[in-house]
């Protein structure tokens, strides 16, 4: 027990003394200040117990004030039943006949509550952790939910293993549905309890605590004194250790936390977790990235990637091995190999080097969690392969650092494999993260140079599953992210890539509003001045009908009005002498649109409207028009 909660327990204990000797020195009501000499011996006894018990310190310090309270209330009276200089001076200390009463029934309140600290402190009180609702103490009356989350706290300290899990498992539900519940268990200081729960408990606490933790990341402050714990450390030492269901929980919570504050990004980058994030996404992923893999024990005979190595220097691995490293995620879509996962059937005959790393990991002892990892089932690996790439899309927000080092581990060949073979959540963070990593390109040259150069296979391989997806042009989670990655990426292709435009062009005739507008968006970023292929690309835009999409978009779509306008600007500025800009009437909409007010003097076309207008009715006769 800390110094602070014995300094507190001493002044109550004295009290407690000092009300038993002078209640049993009365020299008036004395019935009833025998029954106080009584409560207040108890309750010294008490205080003496708590002050032998490992005390939870925020309870205790509420208790111990109450407490003090209450017998300086009962010292209060007491002293006006010692006088006997007459009757005269008992006149003018007259007790009003309440005061006995209400003095008992605060002394017995704080027995109530000094006992329930003691059990709540003591777990050979309360072996089978079932002290829930057996009586509310007194200082919770008010506000119930504090008694709950004192008794759940007090439990991860001293409850067995599995109260502690139970116990964080309640925390992590009420921190989930209410804010507030969330910022009483940061304050009533349940961090610490939950990150030892994470780090020393079996797998059920480990995966209640992270899930909890997660849940406490409400807020920006809040994430701050998370953070302040040494959650960050914890998290990462957790994400190397099995079962994958815990570490898919782990992830979650990383992503949580970055979520809330990015302030902390870097404090996550610091403790190596993009590394062992992207370890996660590429097992069994691509084969690859055996080098990014979870670190375990140092081998103690030949380790298993030598294993490998020296078996495949005399083997030749063909397509189809290669296909055994896919996603391995529960499906109920469609596959060629018929089994909606990008897998090899069940009963599909192993591959060489499968047959190799199995008998690599039966041979060789110290692979650890590798052979764990491999023998989860499929729906568990998909989980933490989804886990793990929204963590690292949270990770990678405004973040060039992080998405360098994303980048720089070849994660972007994963997150195409996962774009492709994937899945439900495990496909739709991998196109966030990618589309986050895209974002930050768009602004960073150097970035964009080494992540996205046209020669590099994993930035060819991304794109090829944006591409693929804008072509599908399905409105889904995916959609939207790979539209605003490919217009991020607009910068980064040549001349000769002539594939990308035109399938956006096609999404302009696009119903749904979100998907007309992040195509307008993503195109206004090939036409644009900046982009150095601008004149290819509006050429192309027009080519695809474009304009005529355009026009009706600057007319009637409500929601992208702006922007509709905008890109026709910028069509309309690169080529000013089409034939399809005359036939659209183009000159006709710019010449409107000038005349709007809300438009012409939007901010992002008060200057280019004017200049755009002014190139068509150059190239244009007034004639025509």
């Amino acid at each position: 027990m800390s110094e602070a909660v014995k300094s507190m327990l001493a002044k109550p204990i004295q009290l407690a003394d000092h009300v038993a000797k002078a209640a049993g020195a009365a020299l008036s009501y004395r019935a009833e200040c025998t029954e106080i000499k009584t409560k207040a011996e108890h309750l010294a006894s008490l205080l003496r117990q708590a002050a032998r018990s490992d005390l939870y310190e925020r309870p205790a310090a509420r208790v111990t004030e109450e407490t003090a309270q209450a017998l300086s209330k009962a010292l209060s009276l007491i002293s006006k039943c010692r006088d006997h200089n007459g009757i005269l001076r008992r006149l003018f200390n007259i007790i009003p006949a309440g005061s006995f009463p209400r003095v008992v029934d605060q002394l017995d309140n704080s027995i109530q509550n000094v006992s329930w600290l003691i059990r709540i402190s003591s777990p050979d009180n309360d072996p089978d952790g079932e002290s829930d609702l057996h009586g509310l103490p007194n200082i919770a009356q008010n506000e119930p939910i504090l008694f709950l989350i004192w008794d759940h706290i007090a439990k991860l300290h001293t409850g067995s293993p599995e109260a502690r899990a139970d116990s964080a498992s309640n925390l992590a539900s009420m921190a989930r549905d209410n804010d507030h519940f969330a910022r009483k268990i940061i304050e009533e200081d349940g961090v610490a309890p939950l990150l030892r729960l994470l780090k020393e408990s079996r797998d059920e606490g480990r995966e209640a605590a992270a899930r909890a933790l997660g849940y406490l990341a409400r807020d920006k402050e809040s994430v701050a004194r998370l953070v302040q714990a040494g959650i960050c450390s914890v998290l990462a030492k957790s994400l190397k250790e099995p079962p994958m269901k815990v570490q898919a929980v782990v992830a979650w919570a990383i992503g949580e936390l970055c979520a809330k504050n990015p302030d902390f990004q870097d404090s996550f980058a610091e403790n190596h977790v993009v590394r062992l994030l992207v370890g996660h996404v590429a097992f069994e992923t691509i084969q690859e990235h055996s080098k990014y893999s979870i670190p375990t024990a140092p081998a103690k005979a030949m380790s298993l990637h030598s294993v490998v190595l020296a078996h495949t220097k005399s083997v030749r691995l063909g397509s189809s091995d290669a296909q055994n490293f896919g996603p391995n995620i529960n499906s109920n879509k469609n596959n060629n190999n018929g089994t909606g996962n990008g897998l090899p059937k069940p009963n599909a005959p192993k591959t060489h080097i499968h047959s190799v790393v199995q008998s690599a990991m039966v041979t060789n002892g110290s692979v650890g969690g590798t052979r764990g990892r491999l023998s989860e089932d499929a729906e568990t690996k998909a989980q933490l392969k989804a886990m793990a790439a929204y963590a690292l899309w949270c990770l990678a927000k405004d973040n060039v650092n992080i998405c360098k080092s994303i980048t720089e581990s070849r994660a972007l060949l994963c997150f195409a494999t996962l774009l492709e073979k994937g899945t439900g959540e495990v496909q739709k963070y991998s196109a966030l993260a990618v589309m986050e990593i895209a974002r930050v390109a768009e602004h960073n040259l150097a970035l964009r140079q080494s992540a996205f150069k046209p020669s590099s296979p994993a930035a060819k391989a991304v794109v090829e599953q944006l591409l693929r997806i804008v072509q599908i042009g399905v409105y889904d989670e995916l959609l939207l992210p790979c539209i605003t990655s490919l217009g991020c990426l607009a910068r980064t292709f040549q001349a000769s890539e002539t594939r990308i435009v035109g399938p956006l062009v096609q999404l302009l005739d696009e119903r749904e509003p979100p998907v007309a507008k992040e195509a307008v968006i993503a195109l206004t970023k090939f036409a644009c001045t900046e982009n150095h292929l601008h004149v290819t690309h509006c050429k192309t835009i027009i080519e695809g009908g474009g304009a005529r999409h355009l026009v009706q978009l600057v007319y009637l779509g409500d929601q992208i009005q702006i922007e509709a306008l905008v890109l026709l600007c910028y069509v309309a500025l690169h080529v000013p002498d089409s034939d399809e800009l005359e036939q659209a009437g183009v000159l006709a909409v710019l010449l409107w649109a000038s005349k709007q007010a809300h438009m012409a003097q939007d901010v992002k076309v008060e200057n280019l409207l004017p200049e755009a207008k002014a190139r068509v009715e150059l190239f244009q006769s007034r004639g025509t028009r």
